[in-house]
């Protein structure tokens, strides 16, 4: 694994600290007015998600981690095991549904997500950035309402709510980031 300087270090990169594997979340550099320069780095542990503040000096060395990335289909869930199908092997793999967290929901059937792995622990699941949804319950149009710019909730078929301009109804499908959790637009 390459070592880099603590003052290479960006955004997403994975890190080997402390015996863990950590994604380097934010990153500001600092230049105090007495003593060396230094990276505050906002660090997240792949494997329990628990946070971790740390200063990096450019003289420290850490170990920068590649991880791999696989296309892998969505097939079925089970005992709270979801089951993925490689789409180049066709080899199946069940990983745990915390892998995706609050994002759990806008998983639906057929759906290709990117899985990282180390070695062969999977470690991150990665939705697509956008999925259509259909709104299942939402207020109905006010006239005049629509002159400022405000939004009203709405519950989508997998049960999420979010909030939407207030010329969207029920039974229409949206676009929703997976990212964010909100609105992007009509599909």
């Amino acid at each position: 694994m390459p070592k880099i300087n603590g003052n290479e270090i960006r955004p997403g990169n994975v890190l080997e600290h402390d015996g863990g594997l950590w994604a380097a979340v934010k990153v500001d550099h600092v230049k105090p007015g007495k003593g060396g320069a230094f990276a505050q780095v906002e660090l997240k542990n792949l494997r329990d998600g628990h946070k971790l503040n740390e200063r990096f000096r450019s003289a420290d060395k850490v170990e920068q981690v590649r991880l791999e990335q696989k296309d892998q289909q969505f097939l079925f869930e089970s005992d709270d095991m979801l089951t993925f199908m490689d789409s180049q092997t066709y080899e199946q793999i069940a990983l745990p549904a915390d892998l995706l967290g609050e994002r759990r929901p806008f998983l639906q059937d057929g759906m290709t997500v990117t899985v990282e792995y180390y070695g062969d622990e999977a470690l991150h699941v990665s939705l697509p950035q956008k999925v259509t949804c259909r709104i299942v319950e939402t207020e109905p149009v006010v006239k005049g309402q629509t002159a400022a710019n405000s939004f009203k909730p709405a519950v989508l078929d997998n049960g999420v709510r979010v909030m939407v301009p207030p010329f969207v109804g029920s039974d229409e499908d949206i676009i929703v980031n997976t990212e964010t959790m909100e609105y992007s637009e009509r599909a």
